[in-house]
């Protein structure tokens, strides 16, 4: 790798909050990557229970977080737990969606492109989400139209209901077959039309499964108004009123507030509501989403649902997340990072990077500031907001809006000696800025955003091998949807490397989510200029990563590592990048104060 390990950035080991079992490696599952896990003889024929959340009064309540935090609690009571997401729009995936529209799109192991809420399930549970844990409305209908078209209908005349409701059903069924609970969010908010057939559906589920095998648990709002000094109830009671009409009973209310319910509101509630007084719980707003679990366990909440789905579970041990809590409060530095993207006026656009930042934070002892730059704004008035950043950080993206500012960044980090990783995009602008301003290849580019470039040193995967042995191939005349490199692919890493340090393994298991690579062509040259191949895919065949051996701390990976760090075990590659950056800013403050 070259470097003095007095400078690398990682002379201060991540700290590990709290021992716990690791997620589960690809193939380590039965059936197939992060499916159920392998019951023992005899317990094949269990019966999955089911918990329905649905969303009132407005949407962006946090029904992924709430959903996802009693779900870690369960999974602490010795349950084998699940989430499944389903989003009511006409898309088959989200996959080609702008990040403006839903966030992020989260990649699975197993290569589906999901909504963001998968990504919150994985960093609660240890449970590993694969393409059943998410469908659409697009999703549910092409699977109808294929079968009508197919003939399996008998001519019969297809119809909302029974045909859709009843797909849904076998989606669901599906995705939770082979766990204890299975949490299934309803996208959206009661009262859409386009969610109809998914209440529908799960209205179904509990008259089939009865009571003791399905519960509904509905988030609701409730507003504080300051000038009157009240906690308003009526949203709540106008929203359990809709659901009811289309014959949903809640069985538990989780009231998103500003502060804890009194008891005369949640009397009045439960009075209004046909509910149990002690199932209307509160849901305050709190300053980090890793502290909701044990809020909601103080509530009570995991006691009620043990109690109403008959669940044999024991006492909830909820040490490991106690661990996350205190490390929250126990910060001994600031850093900041600059964050160069495109999507940066709505920052759910990276959301598991911001979150895997959160988690180095944790692991060692930092306050992780992330700054939002706008790469178009670096285009037009340069590079110096960058300069006073203790690590720069590139994030993966499509399109060629914005990248000549994304390659400015990488100047800037590569000149500044500032810490950068770059991320997918990250990595293929750090290529490209480095084949143009040091192995002086002019006009160097990707052939994605300039077909007629002289240096195509970033082109288009026309072949690859998946993680099962497949070989894959693609032409720019594939569709979007769907038809990148998805998903958890090895990476052999590079002795003496950075990553290897870091990673402290030969062969690593990372997500991925491209079209574009490496150009091999340009693999020799780009070497001899001092460009170092620090990991590449097991054949040998594609580059996953490089490094600049000569600068304090540069890593660029093709995957996306942000996807797999959780709070409770960090990520090596992300505490090594807050390491560097807290030594960076050291090293820039005692620079400072010397001259």
């Amino acid at each position: 790798m070259g470097g003095d390990p007095e400078s690398s950035g990682v002379r201060k080991p991540a700290r590990r909050l709290q021992p716990g079992p690791k997620r589960p490696k690809i193939g380590a599952l039965s059936p197939g990557p992060g499916g159920p896990p392998t019951p023992s003889p005899g317990e094949l024929d269990w019966m999955t229970k089911y918990i329905f959340i649905t969303g009132g009064v407005v949407s962006s309540l946090g029904k992924g977080i709430s959903a996802a935090s009693l779900a870690s609690i369960l999974e602490s009571r010795g349950l084998r737990v699940t989430l499944l997401k389903l989003d009511p729009y006409i898309n088959v995936d989200p996959g080609t969606m702008s990040p403006f529209q839903h966030g992020e799109v989260f990649v699975t192991e197993d290569g589906a492109e999901t909504d963001l809420d998968l990504g919150h399930y994985e960093r609660f549970v240890r449970t590993t989400m694969t393409r059943r844990n998410n469908f659409t409305s697009g999703r549910v209908y092409e699977n109808v139209i294929h079968k009508e078209r197919r003939g399996d209908y008998l001519g019969g005349t297809v119809q909302v209901i029974p045909h859709i409701t009843d797909e849904i059903k076998h989606l669901i069924q599906e995705g939770a077959d082979g766990y204890d609970v299975a949490m299934v969010e309803i996208g959206g908010t009661v009262g859409d039309i386009e969610s109809l057939p998914f209440l529908e559906a799960i209205r179904q589920m509990r008259v089939e499964q009865g009571a003791e095998n399905a519960i509904f648990m509905h988030l609701t709002l409730l507003p504080w108004i300051p000038t009157a000094g009240e906690m308003k109830t009526k949203p709540t009671q106008h929203s359990v009123k809709e659901l009811r009409s289309i014959g949903i009973q809640p069985d538990i209310l989780l009231c998103r507030a500003e502060r804890p319910v009194p008891p005369e509101e949640r009397r009045k509630i439960a009075l209004f509501t046909n509910t149990e007084e002690r199932a209307v719980f509160s849901a305050i707003d709190s300053d980090s989403i890793y502290r909701i679990p044990m809020l909601l366990h103080a509530e009570g909440l995991d006691d009620i649902v043990v109690e109403k789905l008959r669940l044999a579970a024991h006492e909830a041990d909820l040490s490991e997340w106690q661990a996350v809590v205190d490390a929250l409060g126990r910060t001994e530095r600031t850093v900041t990072v600059a964050m160069v993207g495109k999507y940066v006026e709505l920052t759910e656009a990276y959301k598991s990077l911001s979150e895997a930042l959160i988690h180095a934070g944790l692991h060692t002892g930092s306050k992780v500031h992330i700054e939002y730059v706008d790469s178009e704004v670096l285009e037009r008035e340069g590079t110096g907001v960058l300069e006073s950043a203790d690590a720069i950080l590139v994030p993966g993206g499509f399109g060629e809006r914005g990248v000549e500012g994304k390659i400015a960044a990488v100047r800037c980090a590569r000149e500044k000696r500032i810490p950068y990783l770059g991320i997918c995009l990250g990595m293929q602008v750090a290529v490209i800025e480095f084949a143009r301003d040091v192995a002086e290849l002019e006009g160097a580019h990707s052939s994605e955003f300039d077909p007629q470039t002289m240096h195509p040193v970033i082109g288009l995967i026309t072949e690859w091998t998946t993680a099962d042995g497949r070989v894959e191939t693609r032409d720019e005349a594939s569709d979007l949807g769907g038809t990148m490199r998805l998903g958890a692919q090895p990476c052999r890493v590079a002795e003496g490397s950075r990553i290897r340090e870091l990673y402290d393994k030969e062969v690593i298991v990372e997500r991925h989510r491209h079209r574009y690579e490496f150009n091999n062509h340009y693999l020799e040259v780009l070497e001899k200029a001092g460009l170092s191949v620090a990991g590449t895919s097991m054949d040998g065949s594609l580059v996953e990563v490089v490094e600049l051996p000569d600068h304090p701390w540069f890593v660029a990976c093709q995957f996306h590592p942000e996807f797999t760090s959780t709070p409770r075990d960090g990520h090596p590659l992300f505490s090594g990048f807050v390491n560097a950056a807290a030594e960076h800013r050291v090293a820039r403050q005692q620079g400072s104060e010397s001259a």
